[in-house]
């Protein structure tokens, strides 16, 4: 069972978290949202506020979601777990299935009304605080503009402060 967790007693190593067990960032409703696999993103302190920073391309059907959301959220699984799930949901897009149907994941809902998936071991609850356009020329070292983009399909990185935690011993 998940319980309520200040996000400042986190352990884990974000690198680890993000970069190697993946993410699922999920937007909407309960009842219509869509969720969406990240290996990108980030964890901190801006604004004197706990943050996750995340990046959506425009394309990605969860963008009209985290756009028209007040918060998103993040959930992260114990290591190798619903590694399948996070492949399909990584992979698949929500215009064409329900993402949690076909993974087996269930469709949890916080405190504000965000939904998350219930089986995840970390979840956490973001505000979104600001979003912004990636663009060419922002970049300091264009080489990554070549590697990641080549479509010129810029994400969209928001930052959302943590405004709920939670987590499962």
């Amino acid at each position: 069972m998940l319980h309520q967790i200040d996000p400042k007693t986190l352990t884990e190593n974000v690198f680890s978290l993000i970069g190697d067990r993946w993410t699922l960032i999920t937007a909407g409703t309960r009842e219509a949202c869509n969720t969406m696999t990240a290996a990108w993103g980030g964890l901190g302190v801006l604004w004197k506020k706990p943050v996750a920073t995340i990046f959506v391309r425009p394309q990605r059907h969860t963008y009209s979601f985290v756009e028209g959301s007040e918060y998103f959220t993040l959930t992260f699984f114990g290591e190798g777990e619903q590694r399948e799930a996070l492949a399909l949901c990584g992979t698949r897009s929500g215009r064409d299935m329900d993402k949690f149907a076909a993974s087996g994941l269930t469709v949890a809902e916080a405190r504000c009304g965000a939904p998350y998936a219930a089986e995840g071991k970390l979840v956490l609850v973001c505000r979104k605080l600001y979003r912004q356009e990636l663009s060419r020329d922002c970049f300091v070292d264009q080489s990554l503009v070549d590697i990641h983009y080549p479509e010129k399909d810029f994400h969209t990185m928001y930052v959302g402060e943590i405004v709920e935690a939670y987590g499962r011993d």
